[in-house]
């Protein structure tokens, strides 16, 4: 980046032009990847389907899409100040703050297109096919839980409603998440004080699995959820060899959305440093955006796993709707496959890794 420093008889201080740097061209794909995390051609992925948008509002004058770009997806990775991410592409940071709030809701607009849970009885088979792959948990569409992303008081009459149990201020984001670490399904719009069952409780998500349209298949949440037909959580005190199956299969499953958590948040920073907005909608606009970049950078790291499913057959097990599918499943599928299991201390413990769980 070069500084160029004007003299102002007129003035007693200098006026500083920062020269605008294009790091698209002027870096190579490893190089542009370490700094704004997708790589080139992701990049002009997201480019192609936002640029459109951003000139319909364009002024002649007004800074390339490119350069804005670089600068939001700057700002979501590092979590810096809206200054440094304007020196670091040489623009104002009143053009940075205009174009990170004019960025955000142009991608988290294509949230449909890159977040969804599966449409298709295919796609549906396939995800529980890769889910079972983890630990032999059968008929799991994903795994389901909340983080908190810290904010700063936004004020007001009702800011401690922001506030959650841990002390600090945040938003309280939902998430359903599969194996291969892909955001299928995100809440974004509860205060930190509400409670995770809440969210689920008032979300379309509910909705949809109420009306079985996804199948007889099941989500995995910890016990702050209530035991359901389609959420099913673990035993508080498993005693039985079956039990103590079930509960290792699903801590080991449902581990991947506490993976998610630490690997989205360690990929764009702005989550784990916490935002600075004065409105709950930026930052929701920042958050839904930077899922949306996360899901395609987990796209395209998806593993060779899925070439099994053709060799894999699962278990069919089918219980009525009225069911406790949780104590059916232990009683009908995990008693039968105790007999792979030999002692208690295999028992796989949930390694953690989200940014504020």
């Amino acid at each position: 980046m070069e500084i160029i420093n004007v003299e102002n008889d007129n003035s007693a201080r200098n006026r500083m032009i920062l020269r605008r740097c294009n790091y698209f061209e002027l870096l190579n794909d490893r190089q542009f990847q370490s700094r704004f995390r997708l790589t080139k051609l992701q990049f002009e992925e997201i480019l192609q389907k936002i640029e459109p948008i951003l000139r319909q509002r364009q002024r002649k004058d007004e800074i390339a899409p490119v350069i804005q770009l670089l600068v939001a997806i700057r700002f979501y990775a590092t979590g810096c100040f809206l200054q440094v991410a304007a020196d670091f592409c040489g623009i104002s940071s009143k053009s940075a703050q205009l174009i990170v709030h004019r960025i955000s809701p142009a991608i988290a607009d294509l949230f449909n297109q890159y977040i969804s849970l599966p449409k298709t009885d295919e796609e549906l088979m396939r995800t529980t096919k890769d889910n079972f792959l983890i630990a032999g948990m059968i008929r799991v569409i994903g795994a389901i839980d909340c983080v908190h992303v810290r904010i700063r008081s936004y004020g007001g009459e009702d800011a401690e409603l922001w506030r959650n149990r841990k002390g600090f201020f945040s938003l309280n984001v939902q998430c359903v998440v599969n194996s291969h670490l892909e955001i299928m399904d995100l809440v974004v719009r509860w205060p930190g004080s509400t409670h995770d069952s809440t969210i689920f409780a008032n979300s379309r998500l509910k909705h949809r699995f109420d009306h079985f349209e996804c199948g007889n298949g099941i989500l995995l949440g910890d016990r702050g959820y209530a035991n359901h037909r389609y959420l099913i959580t673990p035993l508080a005190n498993p005693t039985t060899p079956a039990e103590i199956l079930y509960n290792e299969a699903h801590i080991r499953t449902r581990n991947m959305v506490e993976r998610c958590f630490g690997i989205w948040g360690r990929t764009f920073a702005v989550l784990t440093i916490g935002s600075r907005f004065t409105t709950p909608e930026r930052t929701i606009n920042v958050i839904f955006a930077t899922a949306v970049l996360y899901n395609i950078i987990r796209r395209d790291k998806k593993t060779a796993r899925a070439g099994m499913q053709n060799y894999l057959q699962i278990p069919e097990v089918f219980s009525p709707p009225t069911e406790d599918e949780r104590q059916f499943l232990i009683n009908n599928y995990f008693e039968r496959e105790k007999s792979t299991y030999s002692t208690p201390e295999q028992q796989i413990a949930p390694n953690g890794g989200g940014f504020s769980g």
